[in-house]
């Protein structure tokens, strides 16, 4: 009895430790995050009230407007530049954070840090119309592993801090901490891991708390709330189809534009760089409020509500504009522009159905910030972390069942179409163009990785033993119902149970391909 009670009282230190440590860790990578995405949160505030003071410097005669046409080409070189000298800084950045915890890519976090910083700000600055969010969260998970790096954490330890470093930078980006903590579980680690939501949770609360310290603690949108009828639920049911109809077709015409300019291999990317930020300066001139992530769009649609037909012309404008910007592979990212095109397209729906059913006049808010999740669960395919982000940037929770009925049916008919998520697709891109391979350090290190059997798991009622996990992985914990067992070949496994997998470092991305296709199968 006495042997039991020590054994058990050697497990609770342990866990009281390991929830120490992960506290103490999430806290380091909250403050880091959270201060690379501030400065750059900040810059980037600073680069847009720049940019519309140079564009009315500009119209004020032609001498100018050449001068301001010669510098945006100048800062087209540059970021062409600095895109060539660490390929890693281009485009949003999620697609490479995804890449690092699957194994496949291996980014230095100091050019990272130091291209995104300054890349993202000559974007913003020239009028591109590419956002500050994505950027963010590479810029908060590279923050996490340079922590892991300086500190000489383990390789599991650092791969856990540049996932929480990820929801980390969004959390700051948006003053959601929970949007955070759930697109780091729902996109960049995609299982549930309790080390990773304890050190996660931390991290993001952390980062979000020194955010609010530098812009106050206003929520990002303020809406009056007015409540659908609920006989008229049936159009959030129309509306979630066309969402996830045009959320596909983004994701495609963005995939080909990105193709489009790899095929113009004659023109030299220095050259298509310049023309892109020529065409921004156009744009900037006479269209300004598409520039940028598309906060001015925000305004402009809450303040003056425009009629159906600017409406139409801005959502058009602002999405073949987010083609070219992107497409150039300028860092900048895409996550709140294509909220600013949920934002419209809710609102021509609005303009459409409210008159057409004499609804409530107030229900036009309601539509535009609906859509918003919508659009998101269909082109990012993560509906839980579209539904949470929302409600943390308006505070409103009377709107939360229209929001989940939306987001649902959304992401219901996107992947009922088939077209791949754009995150995804966007990383398949970057493998497929041959980067640089992760480096191994110290090639006889493990991973732990944590693995969850889903429902309907081909796992499920089959001894550890019955199974092909390969010679180079080793399960070494079942974590059930809250209690650790210690695996054996006689155990048989569970839907529900957490798998914690010994994997080699070398062969990482190779196994852990392998052992998530076994175990969701």
């Amino acid at each position: 009895m006495k042997e039991k009670e020590k054994s058990t009282f050697r497990k609770i230190e342990y866990h009281k430790k390991e929830s120490f440590y992960l506290i103490v860790r999430g806290l380091e990578v909250g403050v880091v995050a959270g201060l690379v995405s501030v400065l750059y949160r900040f810059i980037l505030k600073n680069a847009e009230s720049l940019l519309l003071r140079a564009a009315d410097f500009a119209k004020e005669s032609t001498l100018k407007c050449v001068v301001w046409f010669i510098i945006l080409a100048l800062m087209g070189l540059a970021v062409t530049k600095i895109v060539k000298w660490e390929p890693m800084s281009s485009g949003s950045g999620i697609p490479q954070v995804n890449g690092e915890i699957k194994g496949n890519l291996s980014q230095s976090w100091w050019r990272v840090i130091l291209a995104k910083l300054i890349g993202g700000t000559l974007s913003i600055l020239s009028g591109l119309s590419l956002g500050r969010e994505g950027p963010s969260i590479q810029l908060g998970a590279m923050a996490g592993k340079g922590t892991a790096k300086i500190t000489k954490a383990d390789k599991t330890t650092e791969l856990r801090m540049i996932s929480c470093g990820g929801g980390a930078g969004l959390a700051a980006a948006f003053n959601a901490p929970l949007a955070g903590v759930m697109f780091m579980l729902e996109e960049i680690h995609r299982t549930i891991d309790k080390s990773i939501i304890c050190m996660g949770i931390v991290a993001c609360i952390t980062a979000d708390f020194i955010s609010k310290i530098f812009f106050g603690q206003d929520n990002i949108f303020t809406y009056e709330t007015a409540n659908i009828p609920l006989r008229y639920y049936w159009l959030l049911v129309i509306l979630g189809a066309l969402l996830g109809l045009l959320g596909c077709g983004y994701n495609i015409i963005m995939s080909k534009g990105q193709d489009l300019f790899k095929k113009l291999t004659k023109i030299p990317a220095w050259v298509k760089m310049i023309v892109v930020f020529i065409i921004s300066g156009v744009v900037a001139l006479f269209i300004p409020e598409i520039t940028g992530g598309g906060h001015e769009m925000v305004l402009l649609l809450l303040k003056s509500k425009p009629e159906l037909s600017v409406l139409i012309f801005l959502l058009a404008a602002k999405f073949i504009f987010s083609v070219i910007s992107f497409g150039s592979g300028a860092p900048g990212g895409i996550f709140f522009p294509l909220l600013i095109l949920g934002t419209y397209i809710g609102a021509i729906f609005a303009n459409i159905v409210i008159p057409l059913f004499n609804l409530n006049e107030n229900l036009w808010q309601e539509f535009v910030v609906i859509a918003m999740a919508g659009i998101f669960a269909s082109i990012v395919r993560a509906p839980l972390t579209g539904i949470i982000l929302v409600f943390e940037m308006t505070g409103n929770l009377e709107s939360l069942l229209p929001l989940a009925t939306v987001s649902l049916i959304s992401y219901a008919i996107a992947n009922l179409i088939g077209v791949n998520p754009i995150y995804e697709t966007l990383l398949e891109k970057i493998l497929n163009s041959d980067p640089k391979k992760p480096e191994f350090h110290n090639e006889d290190e493990k991973v732990l990785k944590t693995y969850v059997i889903p429902v309907g798991s081909s796992l499920r009622k089959k001894k550890i033993m019955d199974i092909d996990w390969g010679k180079h992985c080793l399960v070494v914990s079942v974590e059930r119902n809250d209690v650790s067992i210690t695996p054996k070949g006689e155990t048989v496994l569970k839907e529900g149970d957490e798998l914690v997998i010994l994997v080699s470092q070398r062969r990482f991305s190779k196994d852990n391909e392998r052992l998530e296709k076994i175990i969701n199968g």
